[in-house]
């Protein structure tokens, strides 16, 4: 009986979370983070914004190829004004790889000369599974109406080698060079690479 319950409960959270679940071309879902500064971040704060979240884990190799070579924050500078805002979520769970303290979290940034407008804690999993997440980095672009407008990896190369980034088409840059120019972005979906998430058991 107990078996069957726990079965049941399980259903119902795959439900629910599916019912909510990211898809191109329609309303991104909203969420509510704390982020590492210790404040309450909602996706609703930037209604009227481009957004940009990416899920990291800085122990991935994937996620070192695009911090070791300053891409990732060369990005997060380029789209650091008032028109998006940029997002690094981290749904590690407590215990496995890329989980971080928040003092952990703020010294990567310093350190990384990192510059996204928040880096926001997602341990239970919920937002990313909610997102769909995969990887790290996995990618995501929603404009100003709230919709999700790219979904997938950061760029065409899948690979942890640094030197393959200037051959590659950033899916990103070139998402946001579409939509900020009034057009689709060529690529709305793609595959992402990197490390899986380590949501939590």
């Amino acid at each position: 009986m107990l078996i069957r319950r726990l079965l049941l409960l399980g259903t119902a959270a795959m439900l629910s979370v599916s019912a909510f679940a990211a898809k191109i071309e329609e309303a991104a879902p909203t969420f509510t983070l704390q982020n590492s500064m210790g404040e309450t971040v909602s996706l609703d704060d930037y209604k009227g914004k481009y957004v940009i979240l990416e899920w990291t884990n800085h122990l991935c190799p994937y996620v070192v190829k695009h911090y070791g070579s300053d891409n990732m924050q060369d990005m997060q500078r380029d789209y650091g004004d008032e028109e998006v805002v940029w997002l690094s979520i981290i749904s590690s769970a407590p215990g496995k790889q890329g989980y971080v303290t928040a003092d952990e979290a703020n010294e990567l940034t310093e350190t990384r000369e990192a510059a996204p407008k928040h880096v926001l804690f997602d341990p239970e999993g919920t937002v990313g599974k909610m997102y769909q997440a995969k990887t790290t980095p996995h990618m995501y672009i929603i404009d100003p109406e709230g919709d999700l407008r790219y979904a997938g990896a950061i760029d065409s190369i899948k690979s942890a080698n640094p030197t393959d980034i200037p051959k590659a088409v950033n899916y990103v840059v070139e998402g946001m060079k579409a939509l900020m120019a009034g057009n689709s972005p060529e690529k709305t979906l793609t595959p992402p690479y990197g490390c899986s998430i380590k949501y939590k058991s």
